[in-house]
């Protein structure tokens, strides 16, 4: 039997234990971090600026389920107060806040996965957006199966889609590092530089000015050659109208040139202008992957800023897009109200307006005349009618005028009379040539019935277009030159009934001058005389130097 103090002096002892017990989770040391596993101490560490906002989530919540979970035991056993929880929290805050700090990713230079990298399906045209949650925040591009996914940490997408497929290399969208998952360490092999220059082409200011001088062709990856400039543009569903836009606007050079180098508008915060930068580049670039390139990105910034007025699906008029495109940029460069802009620059030019009115009573003879100055990006052209006849073989005549006849709309003679607001006469003459004149025939009249299409053919020279000859013009300022020759550089042709037919264009190469019809994805060299074979639309021509 045991004595009396030997049942004491056990009491005590599992008293001691007891409390011993009670007290490990409220000194249990904090976590520490995780170990790295070089296979080289040598190789650098990069910053982990592009954490997962997941991750960082459920690091905090797992930490704040801890802290919860511990302070319970400790107000049920201990009956600690609410000042002890708030220092805990304290210490935990400045532990997440350290681990983060601390956190690395290792960086290296040999990945047994990159072999597996497809370039066949790579395609970075389209939206940056998450094919499972549809979210464009922290995207990543698998380049197993080109499939975007969102996040890398252990509860993203990316990260499950590399353990189910067994896809091993993602690249961000936004800050271009490759990625091994589900390992985690970063690659850095100089071989995935062609894609990250397919994922956003760049140029030096050098490389800019040699564009209208290279005379080399390009290669894809399916072994096709193509001509950086001369790219076809896919039609996503009756864009047609805005294939043939931006191809002409691509052989504007100082337009081109400005948007190809993004240090140029980086302080404009519109998504139009910095969508319609990259589809520049794209177009351009002379390491692409294919032919082609999609516009989806731009269309989706264009349907937002025009409200919907131009979007997938709906064909629309080319003339309208120019003017709202060409206005909408220029509003979203400008730095002030009276700055001007790459687009100003390019196309604006002057006109003199005389605008007589009749008086109001009958038999008033009195004329009111004002006479005021106004700006233009593009100048339209009023066609003769259509003959209601047919000629003796039964065919329908197909009328032609020449430019120059119907040029002398702006002569400052030449009257046009209006009915809105108020019936006038109006008198155009120009007082400022554009560098870059933009000019479009009135080929559609509309009623309250239906659309009418003028098919006269417009005769117009391809080179030298001598404007003196046929408009007046303003003098020249002293030792300034008057610059009046233009050739054609664009020229966009409409095919087909009103409100059903497409779109096509014809543009120059200038390094070596040669001419190209362009119809969505068709792109073929053609001659100059073809050109002038067709329903001209709108056209864009180039001031002689």
């Amino acid at each position: 039997m045991k004595t009396k103090r030997e049942e004491e002096e056990k009491t005590e002892v599992e008293e001691g234990n007891s409390k011993r017990q009670k007290l490990v989770p409220q000194t249990s040391p904090s976590p520490s971090p995780p170990r790295l596993a070089f296979d080289n101490a040598l190789l650098p560490l990069a910053s982990y600026d592009d954490d997962d906002d997941e991750e960082e989530d459920d690091e905090k919540n797992n930490l704040n389920r801890g802290n919860v979970e511990n302070n319970g035991g400790r107000m049920e056993r201990n009956g600690l107060n609410d000042d002890d929880d708030d220092d805990d929290d304290d210490d935990d805050d400045e532990r997440l806040n350290q681990g983060r700090h601390n956190r690395m990713v290792e960086v290296r230079r040999d990945c047994p996965y990159l072999d597996t990298v497809n370039r066949q399906v790579l395609d970075f045209d389209f939206e940056k957006f998450c094919s499972v949650s549809l979210s464009n925040l922290n995207v990543y591009a698998c380049l197993v199966c080109g499939k975007y996914f969102q996040g890398r940490g252990q509860k993203s997408h990316a990260y499950t889609h590399s353990l189910e497929a067994g896809h091993h290399v993602y690249i961000n969208l936004r800050t271009e590092k490759v990625y091994c998952l589900p390992d985690g360490y970063e690659i850095n092999d100089p071989s995935l530089d062609d894609i990250r220059h397919v994922l956003n082409p760049r140029f030096s200011r050098e490389q800019v000015v040699q564009l209208d001088r290279n005379k080399m062709w390009s290669r894809a990856l399916d072994g096709s050659d193509y001509l950086p400039g001369m790219v076809g543009l896919n039609n996503i569903k009756e864009t047609d109208f805005v294939n043939v836009t931006i191809q002409s606007l691509m052989r504007v050079t100082p337009l081109r040139n400005f948007f190809l180098i993004p240090e140029n508008y980086k302080h404009s915060k519109s998504v139009l202008v910095h969508r319609f930068g990259e589809l520049t580049r794209k177009i351009w670039h002379a390491r692409n992957f294919k032919g082609q390139v999609s516009p989806h990105e731009f269309l989706q910034a264009v349907m937002k800023a025009s409200k919907k007025r131009f979007r997938i699906g709906a064909q629309s008029d080319p003339v309208e897009f120019m003017s709202w495109l060409l206005n909408t940029l220029h509003r979203d460069l400008r730095t002030s109200k009276r700055s001007s802009s790459i687009i100003h620059r390019c196309f604006q030019g002057e006109l003199e307006v005389v605008k007589e009115i009749h008086g109001g009573a009958e038999g008033d003879n009195n004329v009111l005349t004002e006479t005021s100055r106004m700006p233009f990006l593009m100048l339209g052209l009023d066609l003769p009618p259509p003959p209601l006849f047919k000629d003796v073989m039964e065919k329908n005549i197909i009328p032609q005028v020449p430019l120059f006849n119907i040029l002398k709309k702006f002569d400052g003679e030449f009257v046009t009379e209006v009915v809105r607001p108020r019936i006038a006469r109006m008198r155009y003459r120009v007082t400022r040539l554009p560098q870059y004149l933009i000019l479009h025939m009135c080929r559609f009249t509309k009623n309250n019935f239906f659309v009418e299409k003028n098919p006269t053919l417009v005769n117009f020279p391809v080179k030298n277009l001598e404007l003196k000859d046929y408009i007046p013009l303003p003098t020249p300022k002293e030792k300034e030159k008057l610059r009046t020759k233009y050739d054609l550089i664009a020229n966009i042709v409409h095919d087909g009934k009103p409100g059903e037919g497409s779109y096509r264009v014809f543009v120059q190469r200038k390094s070596e001058e040669l001419w190209y019809e362009m119809q969505d994805l068709h792109v073929s060299e053609t001659l100059p005389q073809m050109v002038a074979l067709s329903e001209a639309y709108m056209q864009i021509y180039e001031q002689q130097r």
